[in-house]
């Protein structure tokens, strides 16, 4: 007997962007995103104390000027360019397949995609998080967001997570040509800048007791025992960006930005390295930020502009960034494959990608 099946969705999540960049929608957004406790990971009481009564309140003033730098007539860039993905995800795929945009924080919500997924019957979800790398900051929140949500359905649909793609070679290439728009050969050196997370967050991912038991060196091969470790999938995109582009190891460092707080964060820090290199007499960097698939203020701010100012004053030229993937239609047919790799039975529909 043939099964009976209704419509599938495909849920995209990217991290999330204030309603506007106006000092109350920057504080509302940092409130809900600090206050989840996969973000800062310590008991409820010091977080919403740490949370509501210091950061977002120091915070959202210096954070919506920022916004304010990056801002759009149409709105923010990471959400544009989540919006323009999406759309274009869902031309590639036949009718039957809903792609719905969620925001893992402010809007548009997990909640409201789900909603309208539930009003279709649908019989599968699948669930695209926009981070190659793994963190249960990031993904991990997101799968627990939808599992929150679903688990008070009273009808619960086939649901299917992906959960990281940092190898996938499509997107490494992808990277690798963009670097190329910049003749790599002229930089003195190279930087694959990821976001950093707490040392103690991947202590607590290990099963194994091994984790950073000899500083980083569990870190350096992508293995079974650390297959969801955020650094190693770190260390292992750039190490496979830097082989598409014949890169030799003493050409390019693996570095972390975006520290906040006392506490060890992953190391090296990019602030460190970039002295380091100025040190060395570098004058031209070139910096990847592989683990935003969409330009946003770690990458147009942070290192366009934070980075370039502190390097141009130890001595250096140019912090060139490589641009993300953003919109780019080779990105959406990227992952379009990526999702039928994970789900066979999607129909897509045969379209031209120039």
């Amino acid at each position: 007997m043939k099964h009976l099946s209704g419509p599938t969705g495909i849920l995209v999540v990217n991290l999330g962007t204030p309603d506007a960049p106006s000092r109350g929608a920057v504080r509302r957004y940092l409130k809900q995103f600090l206050l989840d406790p996969r973000v800062i990971d310590i008991p409820a009481v010091p977080r919403h104390l740490l949370v509501r009564g210091l950061i977002a309140p120091f915070r959202a003033g210096s954070s919506s000027k920022l916004y304010k730098q990056v801002w759009t007539d149409e709105g923010s860039p990471i959400k544009i360019y989540a919006e323009n993905l999406v759309e274009g995800l869902q031309e590639h795929f036949e009718e039957g397949i809903h792609v719905e945009l969620a925001m893992r924080y402010q809007n548009p919500s997990i909640q409201a995609a789900l909603d309208k997924f539930q009003k279709m019957a649908v019989s599968k979800i699948i669930v695209l998080p926009l981070f190659p790398q793994y963190a249960s900051a990031s993904t991990g929140s997101v799968h627990e967001e939808v599992m929150r949500i679903v688990s008070s359905w009273f009808n619960v649909p086939d649901i299917r997570f992906i959960n990281s793609y940092p190898l996938y070679e499509p997107m490494i290439k992808l990277y690798a040509d963009n670097a190329r728009k910049y003749d790599v050969s002229s930089f003195d050196h190279i930087f694959f800048s990821f976001h950093g997370l707490p040392e103690s967050q991947l202590r607590k991912g290990d099963v194994h007791d091994h984790c950073l038991k000899k500083e980083y060196s569990c870190c350096n091969t992508l293995t079974k025992h650390n297959q969801f470790c955020y650094r190693a999938q770190c260390v292992a995109t750039a190490h496979a960006i830097a082989a598409e582009l014949d890169l030799k190891e003493e050409d390019y460092t693996i570095c972390f930005q975006s520290r906040l707080g006392t506490d060890p964060w992953i190391q090296p820090y990019t602030t460190d390295v970039l002295e380091e290199r100025a040190e060395k007499g570098d004058k031209r960097i070139l910096a990847f930020s592989p683990a935003f698939v969409a330009d946003c203020l770690e990458t147009t701010i942070e290192i366009s502009v934070e980075y370039q100012e502190e390097f141009e004053e130890m001595g250096g030229e140019k912090m060139q960034l490589v641009e993300s993937l953003n919109d780019d239609p080779r990105w959406i047919s990227a992952l379009v494959d990526l999702l039928v790799e994970y789900d066979p039975t999607l129909k897509t529909k045969q379209l031209q990608v120039v």
